[in-house]
């Protein structure tokens, strides 16, 4: 189901809960949300439609992955950037990684690692921050 963006900073800056498999159907609301969203985002945080969850969504090229409860073990390349946000108003500068390794769980609940880099570590980056209440 296509949920609203939150744009409520307070909100916003709690941090997200770690997901169950209960949890499962906000990650079937991220996707359909980022999909209806395609032409202005490439990934999306559960808080961002109001769920204090840390489960994320995001385009990997023509892709759209889901992780829950992804975490980064291992950043390299570090470098300034500008990115803007769904639920904020503008463009913000920040850090971020030119490569990353991240751990998550998949739609199954398995635990994957994989390494991410270029614009899809931009973005899982971006998300990751939302899980952990930081606006950029």
């Amino acid at each position: 189901m296509v949920r609203e963006i939150i744009h409520d900073p307070i909100f916003l800056q709690r941090k997200s809960l770690n997901a169950t498999a209960a949890d499962l159907p906000i990650a079937e609301d991220l996707v359909d949300t980022l999909q209806a969203n395609a032409d202005r985002c490439v990934g999306l945080a559960a808080n961002m439609i109001g769920k204090r969850k840390r489960i994320i969504a995001f385009c990997n090229g023509p892709l759209i992955m889901v992780m829950l409860n992804p975490k980064i073990i291992n950043k390299d390349g570090e470098y300034e950037t500008e990115e803007g946000c769904l639920s904020l108003d503008g463009v913000r500068k920040t850090k971020r990684y030119r490569s990353i390794t991240v751990t998550w769980q998949d739609m199954d609940m398995n635990k994957r690692t994989g390494t991410l880099s270029g614009y899809a570590a931009q973005i899982v980056q971006h998300e990751l921050d939302h899980c952990e209440g930081i606006l950029i």
